[in-house]
């Protein structure tokens, strides 16, 4: 009889213990939403510095990504968006930190390749760009000079289309968070907190999870599971606190009278 794995450790501090300096780490979320909010101020408190992360973007000023990033202790950043960081910018054009652009899908993909040891693939996406052609800013200096760029990519015709050579994406360490998670490493993510969640989870050699419920092994339907078990090490439970929005748009509701309070009478005059 085999003995059941289980994964789940006692705290995020407990978790992200060995994340060393220099470490590669693929993060999930997209703005705000899915991001493994108390795993990343975890590893702000165990101290980690020259951190490489992959990531949709590199947090929200402050927040998510944002706190490392203030910190410290990033020292490159492979994302598709990044203009909602002042600090980024700041950090980037005065050459204290890298960046490599990469179209979104691009990196979804990259990452998912990397998961799934196909070592690179074929893109339509950048073709007769940057992205393709190379000389895309990576670092400056600190007077705001470009001393590095991105190099030329492989473009190579099918058919009567060009398509350029994009190359998959793995890390040292993957953070994620998922809605529910059980002791074997499986993963549910709750609707658009899905986001890059399963392809960072599936790019790291040791990825970490963190959920807000757990629930015992062969409770999560097998069809249900968005990550299996296999592409994970760590289970931390969180709870549902710290979610944050990102920016809340609302509109102005309609005037109504306001109805009279239950039991009182009115009368007309």
């Amino acid at each position: 009889m085999v003995s059941a794995v289980d994964k789940v450790v006692s705290s995020t501090r407990e978790a992200v213990a060995d994340i060393p300096d220099g470490a590669v780490l693929a993060v999930g979320g997209f703005g705000l939403c899915g991001v493994p909010f108390q795993l990343i101020d975890a590893l702000l408190e165990q101290g980690a510095s020259e951190l490489t992360t992959i990531s949709n973007n590199c947090g929200v000023d402050d927040q998510a990504l944002g706190v490392l990033l203030y910190a410290g202790r990033i020292r490159k950043t492979i994302s598709s968006f990044v203009g909602g960081n002042k600090e980024l910018a700041r950090l980037y054009l005065s050459g204290q930190l890298e960046v490599e652009l990469t179209p979104q899908g691009s990196l979804a993909e990259r990452l998912r390749a990397g998961g799934t040891g196909i070592p690179a693939f074929y893109t339509p996406t950048g073709v007769g760009t940057l992205v393709a052609d190379g000389g895309i800013p990576v670092r400056y200096d600190a007077e705001g000079n470009v001393v590095a760029t991105s190099p030329p990519k492989e473009v190579r015709r099918f058919g009567d289309q060009d398509f350029v050579l994009e190359t998959a994406l793995t890390a040292d360490y993957g953070l994620v968070r998922a809605a529910q998670g059980d002791r074997h490493g499986n993963l549910v993510f709750h609707e658009s907190a899905r986001n890059f969640n399963p392809l960072a989870g599936m790019a790291g050699t040791i990825t970490i999870a963190e959920v807000e419920e757990l629930v015992e092994p062969g409770e999560l339907l097998p069809e249900a599971v968005h990550l299996p078990g296999v592409f994970v090490q760590r289970v931390v439970v969180v709870g549902s606190e710290g979610k944050a929005i990102e920016k809340r748009t609302t509109r102005p509701r309609p005037s109504a009278a306001v109805p009279a309070a239950a039991g009182t009478e009115t009368t007309e005059a």
